[in-house]
């Protein structure tokens, strides 16, 4: 570690090829893309690396500059500059804002369901101010919900119960969320156990997330840009009626304006891919087969390649 950069914990999935550089949501781990990453291997190199305060990464402050040093970092280590960063959700934001901060050497982005919370306005049929109202709720949930120190003495358990359960709901084999739960958990110096990321780090990685105006980024690429949207919407969420109802106008808004941008932007690809939020346990083939098709297109000849592609209509 030189500075605040970070040596992350890497897998290297091998394989032949360009490089592409893995990366994963908030909250999760490089295990997430142990069903994709060997279908990507005979045609690419596959790095996939755990972010700062994840998995079997060293913590530290939570700050986008210091996410992508930490990136920079790993592939200087693996001679690998020129790799084609691949981000689900938050992954996805990243691997943009590495794009753009690195246009010398990086040939594009692959951003697979990475749109946080959006504007307000793209809630399609909503008032704005009711989802302003909605959104801070929301918030308040997922701050209140994030590890506030070691688990219980059946904390992992619970959590592993939780898994099964939505193994279930999803069709996910259990083995695949059992996997990356435990790669999340870590022993404190008094043999406790504690969820990662920590909150204080966590409180840090949400506030870069709300500070991002994605569609601007977006606007700013200059290189391929495959943005992939989930076609499922989330599970129904018991008593919640009103948050359904919301991931629905937001997903109307965002095939809109997904939609509106490559008709604008001849280097976006937008591509629908058949999976929840949870896409890269549930569709892996799905995923492999987008960033396969972008990455042959994109690499062959960044400044040639029109892409202009659409997302399907969502349903009412």
């Amino acid at each position: 570690m030189t500075g605040d950069r970070i040596a992350l914990a890497v897998h290297d999935h091998g394989g032949d090829g360009p490089p592409l550089l893995l990366l994963h949501g908030a909250g999760r781990t490089l295990a997430d893309w142990a069903a994709v990453a060997p279908l990507l291997t005979p045609r690419h190199r596959v790095l996939a690396v755990d972010l700062r305060g994840h998995g079997l990464s060293p913590s530290g402050t939570w700050t986008l500059p210091r996410v992508i040093e930490d990136i920079e970092g790993v592939l200087e280590e693996y001679g690998l500059p020129g790799a084609l960063p691949v981000g689900h959700s938050l992954g996805g934001m990243i691997a943009v804002r590495y794009a753009l901060d690195h246009p010398e050497v990086t040939p594009g982005a692959a951003n697979l369901d990475g749109y946080g919370w959006g504007r307000p306005d793209q809630y399609v049929g909503l008032d704005p101010a009711y989802v302003d109202e909605r959104l801070v709720q929301v918030r308040k949930s997922a701050t209140a919900g994030l590890p506030g120190g070691p688990l219980p003495v059946d904390g992992l358990q619970t959590l592993l119960a939780q898994q099964r359960a939505l193994s279930g709901q999803l069709g996910v084999p259990y083995e695949l969320l059992e996997t990356a739960l435990l790669r999340s958990v870590r022993h404190t110096p008094d043999g406790r156990l504690e969820l990662r990321p920590r909150r204080e780090h966590a409180l840090e990685m949400l506030a870069a997330i709300d500070s991002l105006d994605l569609f601007a980024l977006f606007a700013r690429m200059d290189r391929p840009l495959l943005l992939g949207r989930a076609l499922r919407p989330t599970p129904p969420v018991p008593g919640k009626e009103w948050f359904d109802d919301l991931m629905r106008a937001y997903g109307m808004g965002l095939a809109r304006d997904l939609t509106a941008l490559a008709a604008q932007r001849p280097h976006v690809r937008v591509v629908g891919i058949d999976g929840t939020h949870a896409m890269l346990l549930e569709s892996p083939g799905a995923v492999a087969a987008a960033v396969l098709a972008f990455a042959a297109e994109a690499l062959t000849d960044p400044a040639s390649v029109p892409f202009r592609y659409a997302l399907p209509e969502p349903e009412e």
